[in-house]
């Protein structure tokens, strides 16, 4: 078996990509590829801030996992909307009213209810105190160390900060949860009462006219300390990607979150997208192939071999690992094993397959008797003096009789 390393190079050289984020209202940007699990852009994303109603996604998540039964009736009471400032998000809940866990859920991340979030650390913990813990210890779980909350609505309080490296964790997290993934990726929505909600980006479009329709799910925040934010899933190019901004600064009517999130989209569509690294036609080792009609077996790539990369990305940086045969003879036959490959782009695993032969080798009577046809003649002539002694003994046997 042998190991071969090699390197696709361009005849002309080209810089690792210099794509950088464009400019934004948001002070802290991150671009994550989740279809391939990957960083592609970030801008002060470690930095601690206040995260507005981002928190939501974290009371949401953390709501799901305590309540066993989404379907259990919940009667608002005074204790779950007391403390809610005037001016908070809220999705117009009253004492009295009964909903489901579900429909709580829903109104916590579609219009942002802070009653909502709260009537939900009641229902699972009697009290938004416990809940908060409980949200503190699941952050720990996702390795958001960066982050602690104090209440579950977001509210500018003290000691209550995450990151957008954190947010992203606390997202990808809760996006595995088809319940949450639902509500997130949900535009609309009637509560018990008939009382219709709309996620937040709905309520800004209004005023602004924007095309929001790449926005597959998302929350929205905003408070004083915080700025503008949004944590939003969107597709490009046949990849779903978040994007987290967060610090753009608030103006009634021209919701810079929402500006930088669709920006970034299109700067998305028009940067990256699916490189094609090496292709079915493109040779990965020539293999020698003895006594065969084939001097020399090209072998292919089973498929393209691509990545989400930007336009500018260096081939240099493409390279693959073959370990198997280093020869062949006429006697291998189409679907026997040649070896195995890895590809990799700047060192990262991108994808790793078995290579089969794709036909049969014919074998080549012209070369064999090339090569041994000096053997070939001592086999006839061995042939022919064995042939010759029999035919001698046979008619000596005949005479004696």
């Amino acid at each position: 078996m042998k190991k071969i390393v090699l390197f696709i190079l361009c005849l002309i050289p080209i810089s690792v990509s210099a794509i950088a984020l464009p400019d934004t209202y948001s002070d802290k940007v991150l671009l994550y590829d989740l279809t391939e699990d990957k960083l592609l852009l970030e801008k002060n994303s470690d930095e601690r801030a206040n995260i507005a109603s981002l928190t939501k996604i974290m009371t949401t998540i953390t709501a799901i996992e305590e309540i066993p039964d989404l379907e259990k009736e919940v009667t608002i009471t005074s204790d779950m909307l007391a403390g809610i400032p005037y001016d908070a998000s809220v999705a117009g809940l009253n004492i009295g009213e009964t909903f489901s866990a579900r429909d709580l859920l829903y109104a916590s991340i579609l219009p942002s209810g802070a009653d909502a979030t709260q009537a939900l650390a009641f229902t699972s913990s009697n009290g938004i105190a416990a809940f908060v813990e409980k949200m503190n210890t699941l952050a720990e779980k996702i390795g958001a160390k960066n982050t602690h909350f104090v209440n579950v609505t977001g509210l500018d309080i003290e000691n209550h900060y995450s990151t957008a490296s954190d947010v992203l964790l606390i997202l990808k997290y809760a996006l595995q949860n088809p319940t949450f993934k639902e509500i997130y990726c949900t535009k609309e929505y009637t509560l018990a009462n008939g009382k219709t909600i709309n996620a937040t980006i709905k309520v800004y479009n209004r005023l602004m006219n924007l095309d929001t329709s790449r926005i597959l799910g998302s929350k929205t925040g905003y408070t004083s300390k915080a700025g503008v934010c949004i944590a939003a899933l969107i597709s490009t190019n046949g990849h779903e990607v978040l994007i987290i901004t967060m610090g753009a600064p608030y103006v009634y009517g021209n919701f810079y979150n929402l500006k930088d999130a669709l920006a970034l989209t299109q700067f998305l569509d028009s940067h990256f997208q699916n490189q094609n690294l090496m292709t079915t036609e493109d040779t990965i080792i020539e293999l020698p192939v003895s006594l065969s009609k084939t001097d020399m077996y090209k072998v292919h790539p089973n498929e393209n071999i691509t990545k989400y990369l930007p336009k500018d990305f260096d081939n240099s940086l493409f390279d693959y690992q073959y370990n198997g045969k280093e020869k062949l003879s006429f006697r291998d036959k189409e679907q026997s094993k040649l070896g195995s490959i890895k590809y990799f782009y700047n060192g990262e695993l991108i994808k790793e397959e078995e290579l089969f032969l794709k036909e049969d080798l014919k074998i080549s009577w012209k070369k064999v008797v090339k090569k041994y046809g000096y053997i070939l003649i001592v086999i006839l002539i061995l042939v022919l003096y064995i042939q010759k002694r029999r035919k001698h003994n046979r008619k000596k046997r005949r005479m004696r009789k």
